[in-house]
């Protein structure tokens, strides 16, 4: 087993020793076994010895010196957290039962202002209630009158060995979050450059599309800033922000399959090839939908040539039927189409579309959609159209 392991199962195994609901101890046998706390040495440091009766405080600091370890006392409470606050103490036995300020009441002071030093409280009561009550305040293990010193020093080296165990889960803790947050940032980071390649990906496939429909260049990049302008404006969440702009970038893409005859066809259609340059949705749609993260935008392939009125295509959908993605689309798509140049007729202004998409609210367009793009000036719609012709 390799050092790391060893040494996790080292810490492990103390946890579960540690934690058990400690009581008094009856001999040495009950101490820790020594390959359980191997590589953690444990050193007793200062111990406190708090009791207002001058006998016991001075048997229990015999006790402990004579075994080899540092100690000090304090007559009371009151005094132990004036010794407390000069640092250095590894260990507190305190008696339960003091005037003024308890064992009890002593534990509740130290414990949230000293978490690393050990807490055990004597009493010369035989009662596990007791004891419960006390390690449910903080307590490390509590000890019975009379004392012994191997009970004394095993309860001891168990409390001391359960902080260094804690601080080193502590350490290992604050380890882990750190390498959870680090991990977390790259992994951000690179979500961040994929999504960034997407968009990248998902733009340049876009302009592919306009340049086989050679008049409606740059259209499919304008309509997707037009529609996120309108979602912006009827407050959107994120997620659909990023749907409505793949879907509109792709609205087209069906367009591909559609033969170069009917495509770039100057004149006007016959019903036949209608028929032929209407199912460029379904193409789109059966297209895009394969791909997982464009599963929701392909919805706006499919429905962006739907109507509020229930007179578009494919599926004569009306009203609320219709994705509120296409939704958005139509009217971007409606704006777009009547500012740019067609081989048959010259771009009108910003404010012509606007009146026109005024005009047919409730008719063509979702009157909530054309309530948000109209109050957008048309200084902003067009001071867009300008910054796209730019990237």
């Amino acid at each position: 087993m390799k050092h790391s392991e060893l040494r996790l199962t080292q810490l492990f195994t103390l946890l579960v020793v540690a934690l058990k609901l400690p009581g008094p101890l009856a001999s040495d046998s009950e101490e820790m076994p020594m390959n359980v706390t191997a590589g953690i040495e444990t050193s007793m440091g200062r111990v406190l010895v708090v009791d207002d009766e001058p006998s016991m405080r001075k048997l229990l600091a015999t006790m402990l010196t004579d075994s080899g370890v540092a100690c000090g006392t304090a007559a009371s409470g009151e005094e132990a957290l004036g010794v407390l606050e000069q640092g250095e103490v590894t260990a507190v036995l305190a008696d339960l039962h003091m005037p003024r300020l308890s064992g009890m009441q002593l534990l509740m002071q130290v414990r949230p202002r000293y978490p690393d030093v050990a807490f055990l409280v004597v009493t010369g009561e035989d009662d596990v209630r007791v004891g419960i009550e006390a390690m449910k305040n903080g307590a490390d293990d509590y000890l019975v009158k009379p004392l012994q010193p191997n009970v004394v020093l095993a309860s001891l080296r168990r409390a001391l060995e359960k902080k260094v165990l804690q601080r080193e889960l502590e350490k290992y803790k604050r380890q882990l979050e750190e390498m959870v947050e680090k991990r977390t940032e790259q992994l951000q980071s690179a979500l961040g450059q994929l999504e960034g390649s997407y968009r990248d990906t998902l733009r340049a496939l876009g302009a592919a599309i306009d340049l086989r429909d050679g008049p409606t260049a740059g259209h499919s990049h304008r309509v997707a800033l037009y529609s996120l302008k309108i979602a912006g404006e009827l407050g959107l969440r994120e997620q659909e922000l990023k749907t409505l702009s793949m879907g509109a970038s792709l609205h087209d893409i069906g367009k591909l399959a559609i033969p170069d005859s009917i495509l770039l066809k100057p004149g006007a259609l016959s019903q036949e090839e209608w028929c032929i340059m209407r199912t460029h949705v379904q193409i789109g749609y059966d297209l895009v939908k394969q791909i997982p993260f464009l599963s929701e935008a392909a919805e706006i392939v499919l429905t962006h040539h739907e109507r509020w009125d229930g007179t578009g295509y494919p599926r004569g959908l009306a009203g609320m039927e219709v994705p509120l993605g296409a939704r958005i689309f139509a009217v971007a798509d409606t704006l777009d189409a009547m500012t740019s140049d067609r081989p048959y007729r010259s771009a009108g202004s910003f404010r012509e579309a606007h009146e026109e998409i005024r005009r047919l609210s409730g008719i063509q367009y979702d009157p909530r959609v054309c309530d948000g793009f109209l109050r957008i000036p048309v200084e902003v719609w067009e001071g867009i159209r300008i910054e796209s012709a730019s990237h």
